[in-house]
């Protein structure tokens, strides 16, 4: 089993960034691969940025590439997502995933956090 617990949700304006943070516990050698996904109100959850055990690799949402970045520590057993140039449709829960394949283009993740609140306002 693999924990996650994220941070760095909250409010920021249009054109601002954050910082989300995933620190995963457990078996994170199962963590091969880590994503983020995002959850707005009344709309599914959506696939936002992927990337491998080795951080060279990684995969992005046509809608966040250029603007948000995924990297990951992985002494410190922990994954990021640097978000800039935010928009009001950025606003969503953002949820840290892992999996122990390597498949970035796979959306099906075993191991899900509890999310984290992101608000953009216009």
């Amino acid at each position: 089993q693999v924990q996650l617990v994220e941070s760095g949700g909250g409010l920021v304006q249009a054109g601002g960034s954050l910082r989300l943070s995933c620190a995963a516990s457990g078996r994170t050698s199962s963590s091969n691969a880590m994503g983020w996904f995002r959850q707005a109100p009344g709309k599914e959850r959506e696939f936002v940025a992927a990337i491998g055990w080795s951080g060279y690799r990684t995969h992005y949402a046509d809608s966040v590439k250029g603007r948000f970045t995924i990297s990951r520590d992985n002494a410190k057993n922990t994954a990021y997502l640097q978000m800039n140039s935010l928009k009001p449709e950025d606003t969503a829960v953002y949820y840290c995933a892992a999996k122990s394949d390597y498949d970035l283009r796979d959306i099906r993740y075993h191991y899900w956090g509890q999310g984290t609140q992101v608000t953009v306002s216009s």
